[in-house]
């Protein structure tokens, strides 16, 4: 079956035609199911999807359009919703049979946010076990052999599917920048509390991060722009203006970018020979732009710290779920609760002490670039179905609450897609959105060039 010419346009300019008439809400709607009815039997991507609410929203955006209403930003856009976000009178299951059947009465704050937008909510993208390690359904769209990286398994991959043009995902450890380096997106980690998370399952508050996935840095700075927000409800929120994402993305820096190359903790024992070699390319191919800095020696504690918050918090926002059925939940999960009952308070009240200390470190480094660039994972996606990989170059990042973005700039030897990370000063989205776009394009010019010589 070939892909509908529509799949393939950029979301920017996708919003224009969608906003002017020159594509229907209902057009682009029926493209994308009609490519998740071919696809999703291998892939299996959705956790819930209906078609005629699909296309019931869709009629009703076109007749708002054509009746001379005002449009929202997002206009006729289909977004995937990771299967922990709330959807009033939608299936929201958490990945576990413990909320098998579970219907909010409520949309979470986002959700309210995209539908004021004019988004379509094409439904929800498989999420593993309770946005955490156990392996889900899904499969990389690349090669259905492989994971697709979790815990926004179904996210990432149905993006990569070209089954959706945007999705929403969440980020504790790398469930956000992991699934999007397997499968080959763009994945955006926003900084620490810019998108409100009411309405989202809760497992870790000090750590628990919402992100976008799309095709483009482009996509993903349309998308974050709207979700980005004070909500009460959120006290990792703040009540401050919204940056200007998209424009400021696709504005050309005023000088060259210069990027600091960082080897994450654990990179000399994990990284594989693919990402060490395409890394060791990638740095020399930006020449002057790029330099190494080293990691202060406490750094290779960064991610026994940030397991600490996580299992002691997962632990207290879990005990519901264990109580009512532990016997239905998976070893993985237990195991996290139950090392997460064995830390000391001291020791969990210190570990939230590192996030300040970490980035008073790393600012003496963000004095001398526009942004942080290491591998996203240590290797592209395993052949194998029951990990979700290992996101041990991505926990720093989300400890330390900093914005990171992946690329899918390089490609491993057996052809599956490697992710370079982005990360940038914490509340710097823009530039950092800004700096990932500059160097999708030098990038892909000098491919260009070297492909006409």
């Amino acid at each position: 079956m070939t892909v509908n010419p529509l799949l393939n346009l950029d979301v920017v300019e996708l919003r224009d035609r969608l906003a002017s008439g020159a594509v229907r809400a209902v057009e682009y709607a029926e493209a994308c199911l009609d490519r998740i009815a071919e696809l999703e039997p291998e892939i299996q991507a959705w956790a819930y999807l209906d078609g005629e609410h699909v296309l019931a929203q869709a009629r009703a955006l076109d007749t708002r359009r054509q009746s001379g209403m005002p449009t929202g930003p997002l206009h006729g856009i289909p977004v995937g919703l990771k299967d922990v976000i709330d959807t009033a009178r939608m299936p929201t299951e958490n990945g576990t049979p413990l909320d098998a059947g579970r219907v909010p009465n409520e949309d979470a704050v986002i959700v309210a946010k995209l539908k004021a937008a004019g988004a379509i909510i094409m439904g929800k993208t498989v999420s593993t076990e309770m946005a955490f390690m156990h392996p889900s359904k899904t499969r990389n769209p690349h090669n259905t052999a492989h994971t697709p990286g979790g815990s926004s398994s179904g996210s990432a991959a149905a993006v990569a599917a070209s089954m959706v043009p945007l999705a929403i995902g969440t980020q504790t450890g790398g469930s956000i920048i992991r699934p999007a380096s397997f499968c080959g997106v763009v994945g955006l980690k926003p900084t620490f509390g810019a998108i409100p998370r009411t309405g989202v399952l809760t497992q870790s508050p000090s750590l628990d991060t919402m992100g976008v996935f799309s095709r483009t840095v482009e996509g993903a700075a349309l998308l974050a722009e709207i979700l980005f927000g004070y909500d009460a409800r959120d006290t990792a929120t703040r009540p401050q203006p919204v940056p200007r994402l998209l424009e400021t993305a696709m504005t050309e820096p005023p000088v060259t970018p210069t990027l600091a190359f960082i080897r994450p903790p654990q990179f000399d024992e994990i990284a594989d020979d693919d990402t060490v070699m395409a890394f060791r390319e990638l740095t020399s191919l930006l020449g002057e732009q790029c330099f190494e800095a080293p990691l202060p020696k406490a750094f290779d504690d960064a991610v026994d710290i940030r397991s600490r918050i996580n299992s002691a918090e997962m632990a207290k926002c879990y005990y519901a779920y264990e109580k009512r059925g532990r016997d239905q939940l998976s070893s993985e999960l237990c195991e996290a609760i139950d090392k997460g009952k064995t830390v000391l308070a001291r020791d969990y009240l210190a570990a939230l002490d590192w996030r300040g200390l970490f980035n008073a470190a790393l600012e003496e480094v963000f004095q001398r670039c526009d942004a942080i660039i290491t591998p996203s994972a240590p290797g592209a996606a395993p052949g194998r179905l029951d990990t979700t990989g290992n996101p041990v170059f991505n926990g720093l990042w989300t400890l330390c609450g900093t914005p990171a973005i992946t690329l899918p700039l390089l490609w491993a030897e057996n052809g599956l897609p490697m992710g370079v990370q982005l990360v940038g000063r914490a509340g710097d989205d823009a530039r950092l959105l800004r700096t990932a776009r500059w160097l999708a394009q030098y990038v892909s010019n000098i491919e260009n060039e070297g492909a006409s010589s």
